[in-house]
C-alpha cells in the first residue's frame, strides 16, 4: 500500500503554510486578445467570451480570497476548515487557465514532419528538413506566445546524465580480446558502433573513440558547454533563428574522408523548445511535437519520447507518400500511437501522408485500372490517388483501432482518419490549390480542438468555483437548525454504505481483467521462443548486429537508434498478452461514451447518489432556507470526483507498462550477464545467453509474476481511490456541518461579508450553453 498512498493518501487540497500568498496577476486583456488571432471572426468572439467569464469568476475568487484574509490575518491559530477554504480559493484562482493540447508528429527521419511544421506556422525553412544531412533525435516543441520574438530553447543532458550515456558508450567500443579478421571487420560495420563513436568524436574529436571512460572523463569536450545545460537563441525574425538554431538540431554524415564533420552538441540535447511570437496561424495554448520515430540509446533521452508521446492528446502519424503502401515503419509507429491511448491522454490518432505530389504519372498509367475516366493531367492523377490512398488506408486503420480498442472510442468515430498532405504543393501550388494540399485543414482541426477543450475548461472551472463560493455563502446563514447533526449523520451513513458499493463495483470491473490476462499468459508462454528468435536472428546473420545487441543488454532489454527499428524485447515477449487484454483495458478507463466495463460511470452513478441523497436530506432538514449548504454539497462532490479522475488517468500509465516493467525486472540479471561477453563468437554467446535466462524465467512462473504484478496495481488503485473518496467526503461533510471544526463560528465572529456568485453563475452557465456546437 505504500505506493498507493504516495498518490492517494493526501488530502485533496493540502493546507500549505503560507496561507497568505498573493495570488498570481493575470496577463493583461491585450495580451489574452492576442491568443485568438489565429481564429475566424466567429470563434474568436466565442473564445473572447470564455476568456470573460473565466476573468469574471477569477475577480469573484480573489475578492473572497482577500476578505477570508483579512478575517483572519489577527489569529494566532487558523482552524483546518478555514485553512481548507483558504487553500482551495487559492488554488482555483492561479489554476492555468488551460492546459496545453499537444499534438504529436510522429515519423521516421525524412518522413516530413519538419516541412509539415513550417507549413503549419507559414515559415517555409523555419525548421531545418531531412535532405543530405540527418537531423537529431531529439524532440522538438513549436508554440506560439506572447513573446515579441523567435525564441529556442536547447535542453541539454545534466553532466550525472551525460556521464551515464558515455559509461554505455565506452562500453559497447570496449574489446578484451582481438577478434579474428572478419569478424572484426563485423564489428567495425555495426550499427552501435558507428553510432557510439560518432557521438564520442563529436563531442571529444577524432580518437574518441579508442579512449576509456576514465580518459574521456578528464577530456575536454571540443565545445564550450553552458553549466546551466541550457542554450537560448532569440532573434527578431523567423529566418534568424533558423540560421541560429540549425546547427543545433542539423548532425552531419561523415565526410569522405571519414573524419567527424564540424563539430555540434546534438548528443547532448535532450529537448527543444521552441516558440514563435502572436501567430495569426497557430493559437496559444497549442504545441505541436516533432517527435523522432524509434527513441533513443540514451536512458533519459528515450525517457523523455516515451512520456511526450504519452501526453500527446493528438497523435498524427507521419508517412510519406512513397512508404505508405509498403514501408513497416508507420505500421510500427501507429502501434505505438494505440499504446498511447492506452496508457497515456492520447484521444485521437490520425495517419498523415506527405509529399503527396509526388507522381510518376507514365507509371501510374500503366499501373492504373482498365475502365476507369480517362486522366488528363498530372493533376487528375494526384488527386485520383490521394482519394484511393485515402479510402484504403481509412479502412486499414480502422480495422486496427477496432482490434485494440474499445468499439465505441471516440477516434474509431472520427470523420478524417487519414489525411494526404504536401507542403511542397503548398508554397508553390503548381498542381494542388491550397485547400487541396490538405494543410488549411489540419489548421482547422488544431483551432477546433481548442475551442472545444476550452470550452469544457470554463464550464469546469466555473462550476467547481460555484460550488466553493456557496460554502462561503453559508457562512452568513442565520438558520438555527436544531436536527441538523441527525440529518448530516444520517448522510454520513448513506455515504458509507455507498462507498462499500463503489468498491464491489469497481472490484467487479477490474476483475474483467483476469481472463484476458490469463489467456495472453497462456499465449505468451507458448509463443516466446518464435518471438525472441524473430528478434535476436538476423537475415544476414551476425553481421553488423555484435554490439547493437550489447548495447540491447546494456539498456536492459530495450536499443533506439537513429537508423534501426526500435528493438525492446520485453515488450515483445509481452506483447502476447497485450493482445488479450487491450480491448478490456481501453474499455475500463475510457472517459467518452459509458461502457459496460468502464470505471467512470461507476463514480458517475456515486456522485449522482450523493447528490440526490443531499437533495433530499436538504429539503427535509430545512436546508431549503439555507440553499448555501446544500449546492455546495452538491457541487463540491463534483469537483473531489473530477480531481480523482485526473489521478486515474495518470495512474493507468504505470499498471499498462507493468507487464514489460515486471519482464524487464526479471530479465535484468539476464541482460547483465550477457552484457559482460566479449572476444570471439561474442554475438553468439550474448544469444545464447539470453535464450537460456529466458527459458529459465518462464519456467520459474516470469509471465504469471507479470500477471500477479499488473492485478496487484488493479488492486491498489482500487484501495486508494476508496481511500480518497472517504477521505475528501469527510472532509467535506464536516465543512458543511454547524457542528464541525468551527470554521463557522469562526468566520462569524469576523463578520466575514457575503460574496454572492448566484448572476454570475447563472449568465456563466447560459452563456456557455449558448456557445456549444
Amino acid at each position: 500500500m505504500a505506493e498507493t498512498k504516495d498518490v492517494f493518501a493526501q488530502e485533496p487540497h493540502p493546507v500549505e503554510d503560507d496561507l497568505f500568498k498573493e495570488p498570481t496577476r493575470k496577463r493583461r486583456k491585450s495580451d489574452r486578445d492576442q491568443r485568438f488571432r489565429a481564429f475566424p471572426s466567429v470563434e474568436q468572439s466565442s473564445l473572447k467570451e470564455y476568456e470573460k467569464l473565466e476573468s469574471r469568476t477569477r475577480r469573484v475568487l480573489s475578492n473572497t480570497y482577500q476578505k477570508l484574509i483579512q478575517s483572519v490575518f489577527l489569529d494566532d491559530s487558523v482552524p483546518n476548515g478555514v485553512k481548507y477554504l483558504i487553500n482551495r480559493l487559492l488554488a482555483l484562482i492561479e489554476k492555468p487557465t488551460l492546459d496545453p493540447i499537444y499534438i504529436g508528429l510522429f515519423g521516421s527521419t525524412g518522413a516530413g514532419k519538419s516541412s509539415l511544421i513550417n507549413a503549419i506556422i507559414q515559415q517555409a525553412m523555419f525548421l531545418p528538413v531531412s535532405g543530405e544531412s540527418i537531423c537529431t533525435s531529439c524532440v522538438v516543441q513549436v508554440s506560439s506566445g506572447c513573446c515579441v520574438q523567435y525564441e529556442a530553447k536547447i535542453h541539454l543532458l545534466s553532466d550525472q546524465e551525460w556521464r551515464e550515456e558515455l559509461k554505455n558508450l565506452t562500453k559497447l567500443l570496449h574489446r578484451m580480446e582481438e577478434l579474428g579478421g572478419a569478424e572484426a571487420d563485423a564489428w567495425n560495420r555495426d550499427e552501435a558502433v558507428e553510432e557510439a563513436t560518432w557521438k564520442l568524436q563529436m563531442i571529444y574529436g577524432n580518437g574518441a573513440e579508442s579512449k576509456n571512460y576514465e580518459e574521456l572523463l578528464k577530456a575536454k569536450p571540443k565545445g564550450k558547454i553552458p553549466t546551466c545545460r541550457v542554450i537560448t537563441l532569440k532573434a527578431e525574425e523567423a529566418e534568424e533563428l533558423s540560421i541560429k538554431l540549425d546547427p543545433y538540431i542539423r548532425t552531419q554524415r561523415r565526410d569522405w574522408h571519414g573524419e567527424a564533420a564540424e563539430m555540434h552538441i546534438w548528443p547532448l540535447i535532450k529537448h527543444v523548445e521552441v516558440t514563435l511570437p502572436k501567430s495569426d496561424l497557430i493559437p496559444e495554448g497549442v504545441v505541436l511535437v516533432d517527435i523522432p520515430g524509434t527513441g533513443d540509446f540514451n536512458s533519459k533521452r528515450d525517457e523523455m519520447w516515451k512520456k511526450t508521446i504519452d501526453k500527446c492528446s493528438v497523435i498524427w502519424v507521419i508517412s510519406d507518400v512513397e512508404r505508405v503502401s509498403g514501408g513497416r515503419a508507420h505500421e510500427d509507429l501507429l502501434n505505438e500511437s494505440i499504446k498511447a491511448c492506452q496508457r497515456g491522454f492520447c484521444r485521437d490518432v490520425a495517419l498523415v501522408v506527405t509529399k503527396t505530389d509526388k507522381l510518376h504519372l507514365p507509371e501510374y498509367l500503366r499501373e492504373r485500372k482498365a475502365g476507369n475516366q480517362a486522366i488528363q493531367s498530372q493533376r487528375e492523377a494526384v488527386l485520383e490517388r490521394n482519394e484511393m490512398i485515402k479510402l484504403q488506408r481509412t479502412r486499414i486503420l480502422k480495422e486496427k483501432l477496432e482490434r485494440k480498442l474499445p468499439a465505441d472510442f471516440n477516434v474509431l468515430e472520427a470523420s478524417d482518419l487519414v489525411y494526404t498532405v504536401s507542403a511542397q504543393e503548398y508554397w508553390q501550388q503548381a498542381l494542388l490549390t491550397e485547400e487541396e494540399t490538405e494543410i488549411p485543414k489540419l489548421r482547422e482541426y488544431i483551432r477546433k480542438s481548442l475551442l472545444d477543450k476550452k470550452r469544457r475548461t470554463v464550464t469546469k472551472y466555473v462550476t467547481e468555483a460555484f460550488g466553493l463560493l456557496l460554502l462561503t455563502d453559508s457562512v452568513n446563514s442565520t438558520q438555527k437548525l436544531p436536527n441538523e447533526y441527525l440529518h448530516v449523520s444520517d448522510l454520513r451513513r448513506f455515504t458509507e454504505e455507498k462507498v462499500e458499493l463503489l468498491e464491489k463495483a469497481i472490484a467487479q470491473c477490474f476483475a474483467c481483467m483476469e481472463r484476458p490476462l490469463k489467456e495472453g499468459v497462456r499465449t505468451a508462454r507458448t509463443s516466446y521462443r518464435g518471438i525472441l528468435r524473430a528478434c535476436l536472428v538476423r537475415s544476414k546473420g551476425n553481421q553488423g548486429f555484435h554490439q547493437t545487441l550489447k548495447a540491447v543488454c546494456l539498456r536492459n532489454g530495450i536499443y533506439a537508434s537513429r537508423t534501426l527499428a526500435r528493438i525492446d524485447l520485453n515488450e515483445a515477449l509481452t506483447q502476447p498478452i497485450y493482445d488479450q487484454i487491450d480491448p478490456v483495458f481501453g474499455s475500463i478507463f475510457r472517459t467518452g461514451k459509458p461502457a459496460g466495463l468502464a470505471l467512470m460511470p461507476h463514480l458517475d452513478a456515486f456522485k449522482y447518489s450523493l447528490q440526490e441523497k443531499m437533495m433530499e436530506i436538504g429539503i427535509r432538514s430545512g436546508w431549503k432556507y439555507d440553499s448555501c449548504k446544500k449546492n455546495f454539497l452538491i457541487q463540491e462532490i463534483s469537483a473531489i470526483l473530477g480531481g480523482l479522475e485526473d489521478h486515474i488517468l495518470r495512474r493507468k500509465r504505470r499498471i499498462y507498462e507493468s507487464l514489460t516493467t515486471s519482464i524487464q525486472s526479471d530479465l535484468k540479471l539476464c541482460y547483465e550477464e550477457a552484457a559482460q561477453i566479449t572476444g570471439k563468437k561474442a554475438c553468439e554467446r550474448m544469444k545464447d545467453v539470453i535464450r537460456r535466462g529466458v527459458d529459465q524465467q518462464v519456467a520459474e512462473g516470469m509471465f504469471e509474476r507479470a500477471q500477479e504484478r499488473m492485478q496487484h496495481q488493479f488492486q491498489q488503485l482500487k484501495a486508494g481511490i476508496v481511500e480518497k473518496v472517504k477521505g475528501s467526503i469527510a472532509t467535506m461533510l464536516a465543512l458543511a456541518s454547524s457542528q464541525g471544526d468551527g470554521l463557522y463560528k469562526e468566520l462569524a465572529a469576523q463578520n466575514f461579508p457575503p460574496c454572492r456568485l448566484w448572476n454570475t453563475r447563472l449568465i456563466v452557465c447560459a452563456q456557455v450553453e449558448l456557445e456549444k456546437p
